[in-house]
């Protein structure tokens, strides 16, 4: 993904937001970025990737990034709020 992409579609947090929080706050568990727009709270899609960003800012990453296209997360996104389910790939 870029970093302006949204990472929470319900509240339209970008990567950048979210990773430069992190980076900034240095929230000791992921649930608490949260604070940072809302991100997470609303249909709970995007809360395996919070994770992921987190990890990846809390081990130092220089460059914490999501291995999606943004049409590949939306799409994701679209049959999760559909079916409640997720893919298979490692990441939820």
């Amino acid at each position: 993904m870029n970093p302006d992409d949204s990472v929470c579609l319900c509240f339209r947090v970008s990567q950048r937001k979210i990773v430069n929080y992190c980076q900034r706050e240095k929230p000791p568990v992921a649930s608490l970025i949260s604070e940072c727009l809302s991100a997470g709270t609303g249909c709970g899609w995007c809360v395996p990737f919070l994770k992921s960003l987190h990890k990846q800012c809390a081990e130092g990453c220089a460059d914490p990034d999501l291995p999606f296209s943004p049409e590949a997360y939306a799409r994701q996104r679209l049959h999760y709020r559909t079916t409640g389910e997720r893919p298979d790939d490692g990441q939820g």
